[in-house]
């Protein structure tokens, strides 16, 4: 079957190691099933994972993705839930200490089929097309844990997303926009700034750049770039969510602020199936839709991992069998 997937892995240059061609069948365990992929999104757990972070040579070749929508082996139009818990696991899946992404333990989504827990399918809404729903269980799970799980802010308040561009960030911003949080963005560009603002942003400002006032709250994916700015962007008592870093793990910590001005620094990781389920209803509630860059079939996936390691997005990259 044709896929998308690493043999060996490159940190440096990890587009050189992007292979794209016939991979075998999936193997299906006890109590998983097939799914025939319609559509996949690109997630930056994919760069990463070209360039051997997460991803041991050992467990390569690999195909990668961690998310998509497609078809059952009884006909149904489905959403992958992309968080593999363990035999046995109860509760969060996220918290399973044993938990894995599809394309990190087990063979990964960019393929014609799939094979994922029979656990982990949840139904498709008709009017989601499939492009859209692969956009959901990786970025606008995200998006949604962070913002109404794990942030503890309330509609009203004000939140800055760093990195206007990003699936997660614009996940964010429709998401926030949604449900009544008052969405600030940072970006490097105008061209994305006045993307942020079309989705539903209240305002948008160049990275780094010294805010009208401090927020409640900062949604954090970028790192060590951003790192400084959000902390400072806080009011005394305000919360910094993090779910990534794509420019680097090791800012300074700046404890200083963190004490002294009583902030809560917050890790957030994917989200769980029931989650999932959520963010499905709230799209079909308030009509919002992911928000989708470009689609291209799976044979020009070259193009989407270039686009996304040049930072030449504007929501998400899906990739389309």
């Amino acid at each position: 079957m044709l896929a998308a997937f690493v043999s060996t892995p490159a940190p440096k240059d990890p587009l050189s190691v992007l292979e794209v061609g016939e991979r075998p069948e999936p193997v299906v365990p006890d109590g998983w099933t097939t799914i025939q992929v319609k559509a996949v999104s690109l997630n930056h757990h994919d760069l990463f994972s070209l360039q051997g972070i997460g991803l041991p040579a050992e467990r390569m070749p690999m195909i990668l993705g961690t998310d998509a929508a497609g078809i059952d082996e009884d006909g149904n139009e489905v959403v992958v839930h992309g968080v593999i818990a363990s035999p046995g696991w109860m509760g969060d899946e996220t918290l399973d200490p044993k938990r894995s992404l599809l394309s990190e333990v087990h063979q990964g989504s960019m393929a014609e089929r799939v094979a994922v827990p029979r656990r982990n399918l949840l139904p498709k809404p008709a009017d989601l097309s499939f492009a859209e729903a692969a956009c959901l269980p990786t970025a606008w799970l995200t998006a949604y844990r962070m913002l109404f799980v794990r942030s503890g802010l309330r509609p009203g308040q004000t939140v800055l997303v760093q990195g206007a561009s990003g699936g997660v960030a614009t996940a964010l911003i429709v998401l926030g926009r949604a449900a009544g949080y008052r969405i600030w963005v940072t970006g490097r560009s105008e061209e994305k700034r006045a993307a942020a603002l079309a989705l539903g942003a209240e305002q948008a400002f160049e990275s780094g750049a010294r805010l009208p006032e401090r927020v409640d709250g900062v949604m954090e994916t970028v790192g060590k770039a951003t790192w400084s700015h959000s902390i400072k962007s806080l009011k005394p008592g305000g919360v910094l969510v993090t779910s990534g870093a794509t420019t680097g793990y090791d800012p300074g910590a700046e404890l200083n602020r963190v004490f002294f001005t009583q902030l809560s620094v917050v890790g957030s990781t994917m989200g769980t199936k029931d989650e999932l389920e959520a963010l499905i209803r709230m799209c079909a509630v308030t009509g919002v839709r992911p928000i989708i860059d470009v689609e291209l079939p799976l044979t020009e996936a070259r193009e989407g991992f270039a686009r996304m390691s040049e930072g030449r997005t504007n929501g998400k990259i899906v990739f389309t069998l």
